[in-house]
């Protein structure tokens, strides 16, 4: 074999045929097995490839001498000969992902088993379709890569989530970056070097929750409530995508008959009336006219308030911070009620800014659930906050990228 990189990013058509397809093919199912079972045995990957003992034991040993696989030494056994058993190397193959949000990015490098080994954020941003904007997010990338202390050829791929609509098999962003002719995975993968998966950040987000918690991961709803409002959904153990890779943007719909403009260009859309930026014009509106808040020096000397300066205030016993929190609460639940009533999930999940409310936003929310949804339903969906934090984008779009090369 010569590198990690041609080996996990070669194509069908360009492998060579016959015995060297052959075995790199039983490689790559051997990395995936042990990928999702951990260490084994020869004659447990024997059983589950069934694949024979004299060609297991070759091409296992061809790995370790690669650095992908260890030798682990004997296992313990209740008699008799006691076998070696075999694990993935995590410091043979890394992979990077990124989050590409609205006010920030955020790093992740990740090992063969998922675990972060670097994590960086960068603040002081904003996701603007400018080219400006997107020279910064090619050249902070690429930064963040040359920067991680791992030799670049052990980086086999860089998974970037982003907000709005995107499909993972084009490539494409259809919100932002747009007036190229190449998708923006292209445009990506030419500045960074390095084989690049583009994925919606909500779906990221989702897949992570499922992966390393301990959510049920047959039937879930995972509800993103940051700036802006949408969905990841597990159906059968796996993530929904829809035809065009568009399933999940929620946020988009119409729910309410207010003249609010939504940022897709409709008006009534769920996300202008519960979203964080929503809930900040709200604020700034409300002091403005007069109501009282701790936020409002904030307001009159910078204009505006972020989500997290209105949770924080709420936390603080500001009444205005806590009805507005309430309010969407109220409105979100009653949302929620529309998709457990059509999905009847194990779960929903709550993540993003606003889940940093607390009771303050789930009170209201379950109340609200409760009172529209089928009762049947409701007394069959589990209800909780995320268990991740800020880089759980990050997270989940490297472990996708992850996947798809090692072939999972």
């Amino acid at each position: 074999m010569t590198s990690l990189k041609e080996f996990f990013n070669q194509h069908e058509a360009d492998i060579v045929k016959g015995v060297t397809h052959k075995n790199s093919l039983i490689k790559r199912n051997i990395i995936a097995y042990m990928a999702l079972h951990g260490q084994c045995t020869l004659a447990e990957l024997t059983k589950e490839l069934h694949i024979s003992v004299p060609t297991i034991t070759k091409l296992v040993q061809e790995l370790v001498q690669e650095d992908i696989v260890t030798d682990n030494g004997k296992v313990e056994t209740a008699g008799g000969r006691r076998p070696n058993i075999f694990g993935l190397a995590n410091s043979a193959i890394y992979f990077v992902g990124v989050e590409i949000a609205r006010d920030y990015m955020m790093f992740v490098l990740t090992d063969l088993q998922n675990n972060v080994i670097h994590k960086q954020c960068e603040e002081n941003f904003e996701l603007v379709d400018r080219p400006q904007c997107l020279e910064r997010i090619c050249s902070s990338i690429t930064a963040f890569i040359d920067n991680s202390g791992v030799d670049r050829g052990k980086i086999l791929g860089v998974g970037v989530c982003i907000a709005g609509r995107v499909n993972p098999d084009t490539g494409c962003s259809y919100k932002y970056f747009t007036s190229s002719d190449r998708s923006l995975r292209e445009i990506l993968e030419a500045r960074v070097g390095v084989r690049v998966l583009l994925e919606n950040d909500t779906r990221a987000r989702c897949y992570a929750e499922c992966a390393l918690t301990d959510t049920p991961k047959n039937n879930m709803v995972y509800l993103f409530l940051g700036r802006g409002v949408a969905i990841g959904i597990v159906m059968h153990g796996e993530l929904y995508y829809g035809k065009s890779g568009f399933a999940g943007e929620f946020g988009h719909t119409p729910f309410f008959d207010n003249e609010i403009i939504c940022s897709c260009g409709k008006k009534g859309c769920l996300e202008t009336e519960v979203s964080g930026i929503a809930i900040e014009e709200k604020m700034v509106g409300m002091i403005r006219s007069g109501v009282n808040s701790i936020l409002r020096e904030k307001v009159d000397t910078e204009g505006t308030v972020h989500i997290d300066d209105i949770i924080d205030a709420a936390r603080n016993d500001d009444n205005l911070s806590i009805e507005l929190i309430e309010e969407a609460g109220e409105k979100i639940g009653k949302s929620i009620a529309f998709l457990i009533n059509i999905f009847n999930p194990e779960t929903v999940v709550i993540g993003g800014n606003l889940a940093a409310a607390g009771d303050y936003l789930m009170l209201p929310l379950k109340s609200a659930t409760n009172k529209y949804s089928l009762n049947l339903v409701y007394k069959d969906t589990k209800f909780r906050v995320s268990q991740l934090d800020e880089a759980a984008g990050a997270w989940g779009v490297a472990m996708l990228i992850r996947n798809k090369i090692i072939g999972l």
